[in-house]
């Protein structure tokens, strides 16, 4: 594993490993990275990294949650996804590990 990191002027972040968060791939499609720079795909589960508060639902989903069966939305940083008792929840790529 490298410890290099690089600016990515098109979010303003340092990334690890020189890996952008959201990268077009040859076939026109967005590449989707989560905190840790791995590449999330459709089905995936994935662990929350911190705490969340979900507007509208009242909740907060805490670390450690575990979130299964995500759908990548087709915007650099988002994914659709679902958990008991909150309908239409979308997450930020940057707050979830792929498990």
């Amino acid at each position: 594993m490298s410890d290099e990191y690089t600016y990515d002027e098109a979010t303003g972040e340092w990334v690890a490993g020189g890996a952008a968060t959201a990268v077009a791939a040859d076939d026109g499609a967005v590449v989707v990275r989560d905190s840790v720079g791995n590449v999330l795909a459709d089905g995936d589960q994935v662990t929350l990294i911190k705490d969340l508060t979900v507007k509208g639902a009242g909740q907060t989903l805490k670390r450690g949650t575990v979130i299964k069966s995500i759908r990548l939305t087709g915007d650099a940083q988002e994914i659709d996804c679902r958990y008991e008792g909150i309908k239409g929840l979308v997450l930020r790529a940057e707050f979830v590990r792929k498990r």
